[in-house]
């Protein structure tokens, strides 16, 4: 069993009486010694197996980072493949601590007694993918074409909207997944797939000829994909919400997996030294000690190098920053100060 890092006694004291909910979830885990992670069953890029079932991919990385928060030990999860059909349920049966699976924050989800959005940690939205030698360039020239699409998601609304408001017809090839719908594109049962951007190019990086297919450039809806963890889970919830911005405020203060120790030990920057914890109780607060923090950076970097090293322009995935840039950098990611 791992040992966990947290401070059981003050943990006691700061989130005692109406948080017993949250104090079981982080004594569920410490105690089997490992995250359980609710995870896609395969997207590359974001979280797939290899051939020795080692799971690698973005959505991976934040739930190593929060093995690493814990445990001191970025292994210490247990990953949970799941379709969207299973992941609340499977969330609410406590079959797994957060789901880190392209699950969008929408208004009933969020007022959805069983749920709590921690964080967004990547920002999307709904595109199509074509074969390029149908010589469609728009999502306008769509009318009357049968599109793959996974069924009970916020992706099948998503599109009936879109080609409601815009006077178009369709019909849909409903699938339980995306691997689903990834064949059937490439069978020919449908001449479109639809679904987020970042899992369409997910996709057509596993095509035996990715530049045969294009991404059109309409994006036609939000898709702020959350973190997300079971209500009532307040202590569980700041741990996971403040590890991702831990990786985000990284990234932004020039915190790097490589300069870690040297900026550690060097930075006269308040809010770097209390990041790392070399100033304030900031991991005492939440239940950690004082490196929780730069034990998520060393684990799997900040959330650029997490971002560049399994998902960005020199993958095979080929995203963009666009809006998962920093602030700063005409993003939207933004942490909260850590102050």
């Amino acid at each position: 069993m791992k040992t966990p890092l947290f401070i059981s006694a003050l943990a006691m004291t700061l989130f005692g009486g109406g948080h017993l909910e949250a104090r079981d979830t982080l004594a569920r885990v410490t105690e089997r010694g490992a995250v359980h992670c609710g995870s896609h069953i395969n997207r590359a890029g974001f979280a797939s197996r290899d051939a020795n079932e080692n799971w690698h991919g973005f959505d991976v990385g934040i739930c190593r980072a929060l093995a690493a928060v814990i445990f001191n030990d970025p292994s210490a999860v247990y990953f949970v493949p799941l379709s969207a059909q299973e992941r609340f349920d499977a969330l609410a049966a406590g079959d797994v601590d957060v789901l880190a699976r392209s699950t969008t924050w929408t208004f009933l989800r969020d007022i959805d007694d069983g749920l709590t959005f921690a964080a967004t940690y990547y920002y999307d939205g709904q595109g199509f993918m074509v074969k390029r030698d149908i010589g469609v360039s728009s999502a306008l020239e769509l009318d009357g074409a049968t599109i793959c699409i996974e069924k009970d998601t916020t992706t099948e609304r998503n599109l009936n909207d879109y080609f409601l408001f815009n006077g178009l017809t369709y019909t849909p090839v409903l699938v339980e997944n995306s691997d689903e719908a990834k064949r059937k594109y490439q069978e020919d049962a449908c001449e479109v797939f639809t679904d987020d951007i970042a899992a369409l190019a997910s996709s057509r990086a596993g095509f035996v000829d990715p530049g045969a297919h294009v991404i059109l450039s309409e994006v036609v809806s939000k898709e702020p994909l959350g973190l997300v963890v079971r209500s009532g889970d307040d202590h569980w919830a700041n741990i996971v919400r403040w590890t991702l911005f831990a990786l985000i405020a990284a990234e932004e203060l020039g915190v790097t997996s490589t300069n870690l120790d040297e900026v550690r030990n060097s930075s006269t920057s308040p809010e770097i030294r209390r990041l790392l914890g070399r100033e304030g109780d900031f991991g005492l607060e939440i239940g950690l000690d004082n490196d929780w923090a730069a034990r998520a950076i060393a684990a799997v970097g900040n959330y650029g190098e997490l971002f560049s090293s399994t998902i960005g322009d020199q993958t095979p995935i080929g995203l963009a920053r666009g809006l998962n840039a920093q602030w700063t950098q005409g993003g939207l990611l933004y942490a909260p100060p850590f102050r």
